[in-house]
């Protein structure tokens, strides 16, 4: 049984304390050929001639490997306000990677992933991956959570041409007519999340809108998209305030809303502020339902507690009510130290296990992988749509979940000991992809 390294749990805890402290009141109180990944690099694997080197598995068993390792990076944010998307993303990396090794590795060779943390800084992020690809001679790298970071290893994976996924990174701005290696997974581009906003502000039949968005590339994207998409609504009235990213005190942008008295509060805009803005807004009297920003949900719980219940809901790449996903996160939460397994693990997952297939199939050349990757379709486990992409490298049949977390009896193995689990609101028509200009 693998556990993580405790440097991601400090920083997970970190991070929960971040939300609780901004939780306080006035009072002190985001081909064609359709396979499984999983299961062709593992069978190709299996398959594959390898060399017994007599070595001792984790499990006491003998492994079996020819030729070097392929290397998959993992740059991601395992510190700052972005950490609990970030080392919910390793793990699911790591899991997959050790799913691959136990049946034999790719061809004879086992995954190695190299890990990063990007500290939700451009340069940082943009000189790791260079050291990922120059030093340690990566196939892919994935994980990238803040659009920020995105916006500049996005242009550094186009430089290189090695391809880089993007889980949370959603600014439009980051891919360009000319990306070839950058490709979105889990977040679409933020006009294209816009539509599934608006639709749940029809759901709920609001007329008037309040949101906080982050002063940063996502939230600005964010900005802008539900700009043009409410102006487009009759009869609604929007509202939207600018908080800083590590803001945790929301007390100030939430009054600013009452002038509105707002019937729906959309968060998206603003990953880190998910669970303060839920808390707040019931402190103030604003008890009307929250929209979030594709935040891990456990996260957000461990912050508002029973708040969150039958009010936060938000969208994700995760289908939490596939057998699927039920059957991965029952593993991962007997392999790892987590309970509930994220969206985020889940396209952590999903990454490995593509790459895995892609150097199955063309080698271990970033530039073939590329390539592989704009032309085959991959049903993942767990996944809420099939992964595939625009020649730009949007997500091509984008099918977002929208969820609220409500009380509720886990199915069994999944998020134990919790109260609570996400149940299926709306599941929207393919979103069209956005198209750079």
């Amino acid at each position: 049984m693998r556990r993580f390294r405790t440097h991601h749990l400090l920083t997970i805890g970190a991070a929960v304390a971040l939300v609780l402290t901004g939780c306080s009141s006035d009072d002190g109180g985001g081909d064609d050929a359709t396979t499984d990944a999983t299961e062709t690099a593992a069978e190709t694997a299996t398959d594959a001639a390898a060399t017994e080197t007599g070595g001792e598995t984790e499990t006491g068993g003998e492994t079996a490997t020819s030729g070097e390792p392929i290397r998959i990076g993992v740059l991601t944010s395992f510190t700052g306000p972005f950490t609990p998307w970030g080392v919910q993303t390793a793990a699911g990396m790591q899991m997959a990677a050790d799913d691959l090794n136990a049946d034999g590795g790719v061809d004879g060779r086992q995954i190695e992933l190299v890990e990063a943390d990007d500290e939700n800084n451009p340069d940082t992020g943009v000189s790791e991956f260079e050291r990922m690809v120059e030093q340690d001679g990566v196939v892919a790298a994935g994980g990238v959570i803040s659009s920020d970071v995105g916006l500049a290893t996005g242009a550094t994976a186009e430089e290189l041409e090695v391809p880089l996924f993007l889980v949370k990174a959603g600014a439009a701005p980051i891919l360009t007519p000319d990306s070839r290696y950058t490709f979105r997974t889990c977040l679409p581009a933020a006009p294209m999340i816009a539509g599934p906003v608006g639709d749940y502000v029809e759901e709920v039949g609001a007329t008037r809108v309040g949101a906080i968005i982050a002063d940063y590339a996502w939230g600005q994207s964010v900005a802008s998209a539900l700009e043009a998409e409410l102006d487009g609504m009759d009869g609604v009235e929007y509202q939207i305030e600018v908080a800083p990213v590590d803001e945790t005190d929301f007390t100030t942008y939430l009054r600013n809303l009452e002038g509105l008295d707002p019937e729906i509060i959309v968060a998206t805009g603003h990953p880190p502020g998910a669970g303060p803005i839920t808390i707040q807004a019931t402190d103030l009297g604003l008890d009307v339902p929250v929209a979030g920003p594709y935040a891990p949900l456990a996260t957000v719980y461990e912050g508002v507690g029973d708040v969150a219940l039958g009010k936060y809901s938000d969208f994700g790449c995760a289908d939490f009510q596939s057998p699927e996903y039920q059957e991965l996160a029952t593993r991962f939460a007997e392999e790892t130290d987590f309970t509930f397994m994220e969206a985020d693990a889940i396209a952590g997952y999903a990454i490995v296990n593509m790459v895995a297939q892609a150097v199955t199939e063309v080698g271990d050349d970033p530039v073939a992988v590329g390539e592989y990757l704009h032309e085959t379709t991959f049903e993942m486990p767990g996944y809420a749509f099939p992964l595939s992409w625009t020649e730009w490298g949007e997500l091509a049949e984008a099918t977002p979940h929208f969820v609220q977390m409500v009380e509720a009896t886990p199915p069994d193995g999944v998020n134990p000991g919790a109260n609570w689990y996400p149940e299926t609101l709306v599941v929207p028509e393919p979103l069209e992809p956005y198209q750079p200009e």
